[in-house]
């Protein structure tokens, strides 16, 4: 692994560059130099972790294989997915797993890094959340998913040493119909008050309440939902829905329709496919807080209202189906599995009308 000094135009200052060639995918032979390293040593580092990520095999380095697995992943995956992921893996794998060879990682290092993420407290001596412990070990399952499948790693050690965390939260935190019109009650901006009024009555997502334009607003009093906003260095990007069936066409209560009609004929000069709402996720985490304290509520995030919801249209009586339609939900069963202990009152009461529909019967007359 050769290395290279070289001086400037200065004529002072002296640099490295590696040299070196390699064969790629597709075989073929091709030439890498690259400059501008201060030391032999990082020059000679540069051309290591090159050709180790052209290494098929799990006896690559596991910061290698990150790299190799984001680059494939950015071609199939949302910028915001992305960025959640990369953020994952930076501070919660590359630090334990960077430096060791993928074919090294067994269960018992597995479980010693899940033990010291269970074990972790910050400075006010909170843990790490069941559900963000979940996710972690999720995301290391995933890239070892990906070694099995690509650098023939012979089996995901995370699958023999177990997961971590819960893949929801014990406790839901949701407002009832007469918290939220207290806590609407204390908003002044006109504009903040709608948009929670529209995420409430809605069980809108906040990236898609973000993304609605005057044109999203149909006549029938319907919301036609089909895109999503997310602003990611400073970039703002209207993104396909989460899923198919999360594009969806929604029907609203009448006075939701009328707000909003009302207050987008006040905006001067907007256009059909002009955002209707100009800030940002982090202002309504602001503002929530802001006026749910003012209210004397207990605080909820943003996307607990999607919750609330819900919430509400089971008390109403609404059928699992219905609300997995109008939450853009994949399927019935990630309605269920969400909001399952919502419902634990349902058995009960449907044994309650089984014995009603019995005792109501005609009974038969003997022969």
């Amino acid at each position: 692994m050769p290395a290279y000094k070289y001086t400037l135009k200065d004529g002072k200052t002296t640099r490295w560059y590696a040299n070196f060639y390699f064969t790629d995918w597709t075989g073929e032979k091709k030439h890498i130099c690259k400059r501008g390293f201060k030391t032999q040593r990082e020059a000679k580092e540069y051309e290591r972790s090159f050709l180790d990520q052209q290494n098929n095999t799990s006896d690559i380095l596991f910061s290698s294989l990150v790299e190799n697995y984001l680059e494939d992943m950015s071609h199939r995956l949302k910028p915001t997915t992305m960025a959640n992921k990369r953020n994952i893996i930076e501070t919660k794998l590359l630090p334990y797993f960077g430096s060791q060879k993928v074919c090294d990682i067994d269960t018992i290092k597995v479980r010693k890094w899940q033990n010291e993420l269970m074990s972790y407290r910050d400075q006010d001596g909170n843990p790490f959340s069941q559900t963000y412990l979940k996710t972690i070990n999720n995301q290391l399952s995933a890239i070892m998913n990906y070694a099995t499948a690509h650098y023939r790693l012979p089996a995901n050690p995370c699958r023999v040493a177990g997961s971590m965390g819960k893949s929801k939260a014990e406790e839901m935190n949701i407002w009832t119909q007469a918290q939220y019109e207290q806590f609407s009650a204390a908003i002044q901006k006109s504009s903040v008050k709608l948009a929670f009024d529209i995420l409430f009555y809605t069980g809108m997502r906040s990236g898609e309440l973000l993304a609605l334009t005057p044109a999203d607003i149909l006549p029938s009093r319907r919301i036609d939902i089909n895109k999503n906003y997310a602003k990611l260095n400073g970039e703002e990007l209207f993104l396909e829905p989460k899923t198919p069936k999360a594009k969806r066409c929604i029907s609203i209560p009448e006075f939701l329709y009328d707000d909003i009609m009302g207050y987008v004929s006040k905006l001067y000069g907007i256009g059909k496919g002009d955002r209707i709402f100009y800030f940002t996720k982090s202002a309504l985490d602001k503002e929530i807080k802001v006026n749910a304290a003012k209210a004397g509520l207990p605080t909820i995030r943003v996307h607990d209202l999607r919750h609330s919801h819900a919430s509400m249209l089971i008390e109403m009586g609404f059928a699992p189906l219905e609300i997995a339609d109008r939450l853009g939900h994949e399927s019935v069963k990630t309605t269920l599995d969400t909001y399952s202990h919502l419902y634990p009152d349902k058995d009960q009461h449907l044994a309650n009308r089984l014995n009603q529909f019995r005792r109501a019967a005609p009974e038969e007359e003997n022969p």
